[in-house]
């Protein structure tokens, strides 16, 4: 950029900060605490990107690979245009193919059925764990079938699977163990970080995760490197060296800019885990005495493994107003609340064709309806976790 102004003349990170901060108590999401200390870092890694004109598979994409990988503890990492492709591209490189059943859970985002449906399998959903969301293992075994090929875990909200089942049902029925690490970046269970229990796994870069890019991003990690090498070749229209194709792939690169954002925040990710962990101990702390009310949180098996990605309530029918009502409260005073996710899979007009009917995944169907995300991001502090639990107790007051 010789002779030209200054990068951050043109971007400011502020501009990638929640667009709805400002204007309320408490925001669902606020990128500043983040991204505010860290400007000059990205600007500078942008202009270098810039300066080289690597945009495609450039540097910082090499660099970022191997080191996402290092923090994990595998040997390898891919970088991909989403986590969606992360998931379809590394399921094929996993050996699954047209014909092959994997088996999701129905209460996941539907990328995690787009990316298997993506890959030539039929998903097969099963219910989950009504105090934890992660998908029921006893039902996942019970659905292994001649045709199945893989399992995908999904570590749900940031708390990893339990990967001692899931290595059991894994050698006893010779079924692929393939995670949706999506919610989970660092995240730890049993000894165990996501993303290396399994065959190999998928991660998303989506600006409101842990660890966000800019836009879109996603990563395959896997110990093996012949799956990578795969990963390497599908990601790139099918070529393992330029303009020669040697099988159907697609165009699916992690851009160099998005893995530039992600050197610069990757040395903070340990710490904003923490951040989080903390924020959800105050919030269990005040929120306990909630739960005789049927007010509770989901509940945690990991302990400080858990990074909480998102930290969610689970308004039960005992308690006395529904999850819709609360999040109605919570708003009129200005604290910002999600629902991940309203409607299961099996649910979606779209993946009807599916077959399964209302009813089929009980605790799936239950949670969709009853469960709320509260504020959770690194810089959240406990004064604001204090400012939505005593919200919460008076609106629970009022209702008698």
């Amino acid at each position: 950029m010789r002779g030209s102004a200054p990068l951050s003349h043109f971007i400011s990170v502020n501009a990638l900060t929640s667009t709805t901060a400002a204007a309320v108590a408490v925001p669902f999401v606020d990128f500043a605490p983040m991204h505010d200390p860290l400007e000059a870092e990205f600007a500078a890694a942008i202009a270098r990107v810039l300066e080289r004109g690597d945009f495609i598979l450039g540097k910082d994409v090499r660099e970022f690979e191997a080191a996402f990988a290092e923090a994990t503890g595998v040997a390898h990492g891919v970088g991909v245009a989403s986590g969606t492709d992360a998931i379809a591209l590394g399921l094929q490189a996993c050996g699954v193919e047209a014909g092959d059943e994997v088996i999701v859970p129905a209460n996941t985002f539907i990328a995690t059925v787009i990316g298997a449906i993506h890959a030539g399998a039929r998903p097969v959903l099963v219910d989950c764990d009504l105090a934890t969301g992660l998908i029921d293992l006893d039902a996942a075994e019970a659905a292994i079938t001649p045709k199945t090929k893989a399992i995908v875990p999904v570590h749900l909200y940031g708390q990893v699977v339990s990967p001692r089942r899931l290595l059991e049902i894994s050698e006893r029925h010779g079924v692929t163990i393939f995670e949706d690490a999506a919610q989970a970046h660092l995240a730890d269970r049993d000894g165990y970080t996501a993303g290396t229990i399994g065959k190999a796994a998928a991660y998303s870069f989506y600006p409101a995760k842990n660890l966000g890019a800019f836009g879109n991003g996603g990563i395959v990690l896997t110990r093996d490197s012949a799956v990578a090498d795969k990963v390497r070749s599908l990601r790139n229209y099918g070529a393992p060296k330029k303009y020669l194709h040697v099988e159907h792939g697609t165009n699916s690169r992690l851009d160099t800019i998005q893995a530039a954002i992600l050197n610069v925040k990757l040395p903070h990710l340990r710490e904003w885990n923490r951040d989080r962990n903390a924020c959800a101990a105050e919030y269990d702390r005040l929120l306990a005495p909630l739960a005789d009310r049927g007010i509770v949180p989901m509940r945690n098996d990991s302990g400080g493994g858990h990074i909480y990605h998102l930290y969610v309530l689970h308004l039960s029918d005992r308690a006395p107003l529904d999850r819709d009502a609360l999040a109605s409260a919570l708003q009129e005073r200005n604290i910002s609340t999600g629902i991940h996710y309203p409607i299961p899979c099996h649910r979606q007009p779209g993946y009807l064709d599916l077959g399964y009917p209302e009813g089929a995944f009980p605790n799936a169907e239950a949670l969709c309806g009853e469960i709320l995300s509260l504020p959770m991001f690194p810089g959240l502090g406990l004064d604001r976790v204090e400012t939505v639990c005593t919200a919460i107790e008076e609106i629970i007051a009022t209702c008698g």
